[in-house]
């Protein structure tokens, strides 16, 4: 045959013309050299100069050409299963390849590549920096003996406190540590005290502690050890008792005044007082039983800095009005700003016994009396020392039959066993301002 390309056999090992596909008779077939020279002396071009050879020459040249050819696939040389150009053999023997050998620069042992891969980073020979960043470096072997024993910057638990503490600042932490054992400052001979219990000790435990006096606040300014307090407190108990009486009336005198600053708080200061009298049924009865029994208002002003005054009643009445009226009346008490005011004290005062009932049924019917203090009657007269007698003048002034026993019954009046009485004076406008 004349044509170049060999017969190919088909599944039973008959031979088939390539052309024509008739079977051939495989005694029969010959070689042609003179054929072949000529198939072998055809020009052709590298089987890889798709991928970039630039080769081409005849085809009896072409195995040798592909034994050199950069392009050509052949496979790794340490027996790795990988194919690959020959360009790139050196590169996948030198680096890439399982099966390269490697020798650690460290430790200069020989691995495969793939063995290499898993002893780099943790060559116990290589010279590694501490991760506690204390600076140090050292073979990677003797790191973790470094770290738990050398390291500077390495954490350790405080032997007292048990907290977690750099090794090199726990010397500083000692001088702190509340668990840290220190003597007793008064040299008790209590060997060893934390540092946090020393108040707990010096106060309940250490007999050399100086303690002062438990009458110090009576004004006892003794101070001793506490081994010598009970004698010092069996010795001056008649002295204690004395600062104890003087405490407890010091005390009073200020509760007292405290008391009066609290009422001085509460005092009305607008010259307008409504008095609630309550529980009225039984005052009644306790004032018809005791003549002339008096009930006092808490006292008012009648203007901020002004006259301080104060009402009272007779609710079984009082003089003429004696057990058939209310009597009402008002004082001037001594004030605060007395020094500040003009005397006679002469401005109109309203009382009124305030009608309970209820405005949308009808219209209140409040009892009212108006008067002008008379400017010669000494009870409106600045007060002084000498009006602090309960003589007649402290009765003020006012009206013995300010409304009757009848009367108040007829309206509410009464209302829930209470009832209110107003007092209110008339300050000219050029004072107030």
């Amino acid at each position: 045959p004349s044509d170049p390309e060999p017969s190919v056999p088909c599944s039973e090992g008959v031979f088939k013309c390539p052309e024509d596909q008739l079977p051939l008779d495989y005694a029969k077939i010959y070689p042609d050299p003179e054929l072949e020279a000529q198939v072998l002396s055809l020009a052709i071009r590298c089987i890889h100069s798709e991928e970039g050879c630039r080769w081409s020459g005849l085809i009896k040249h072409l195995q040798a050409h592909l034994g050199t050819c950069g392009f050509n696939v052949i496979p790794c040389p340490n027996r790795c299963s990988a194919k690959l150009s020959r360009r790139d053999l050196p590169e996948h023997v030198q680096h890439g390849c399982p099966k390269r050998r490697v020798k650690c620069e460290f430790c200069a042992s020989d691995f495969t590549g793939e063995a290499f891969e898993g002893h780099q980073g943790t060559c116990p020979q290589e010279s590694v920096y501490c991760e506690n960043k204390c600076g140090a470096r050292m073979m990677r072997r003797l790191l973790s003996q470094h770290a738990l024993a050398e390291c500077p910057k390495r954490t350790q638990p405080c032997t007292y406190c048990a907290k977690e503490f750099v090794f090199d600042t726990i010397q500083n932490h000692q001088y702190q540590c509340p668990r840290y054992p220190v003597p007793c400052p008064n040299q008790c001979g209590t060997p060893s005290i934390a540092r946090e219990d020393v108040p707990t000790h010096l106060k309940e435990s250490c007999n050399t502690a100086m303690l002062l006096c438990p009458f110090k606040e009576a004004g006892c300014k003794h101070r001793c050890p506490k081994l010598a307090m009970g004698r010092h407190l069996e010795e001056s108990t008649k002295a204690h008792l004395g600062m104890v009486c003087a405490l407890v009336s010091r005390q009073r005198q200020e509760i007292l005044e405290l008391r009066r600053d609290m009422e001085e708080l509460s005092v009305s200061s607008d010259g307008t007082l409504i008095w609630k009298i309550a529980d009225y049924a039984r005052k009644l009865q306790e004032a018809k039983a005791r003549s002339n029994y008096e009930f006092f208002s808490p006292p008012f002003y009648t203007h901020k800095y002004g006259y301080k005054l104060q009402v009272s009643a007779f609710l079984n009445g009082n003089g003429s009005g004696e057990s058939s009226h209310l009597s009402v009346y008002i004082r001037v008490l001594p004030g605060e700003y007395d020094n500040l005011l003009e005397w006679p004290f002469s401005y109109r005062v309203t009382f009124s016994l305030l009608d309970q009932s209820d405005p949308s049924l009808s219209k209140p019917q409040h009892i009212t009396e108006t008067f002008h203090p008379d400017p010669n009657w000494k009870n409106f007269q600045k007060p002084g020392a000498s009006r602090s007698s309960l003589d007649e003048s402290t009765l003020g002034f006012g009206y013995p039959k300010f409304i009757s026993h009848e009367d108040i019954r007829k309206r509410n009046y009464v209302r829930d066993n209470a009832i209110f009485i107003k007092a209110s004076v008339e300050i000219p406008q050029k004072i107030l301002a």
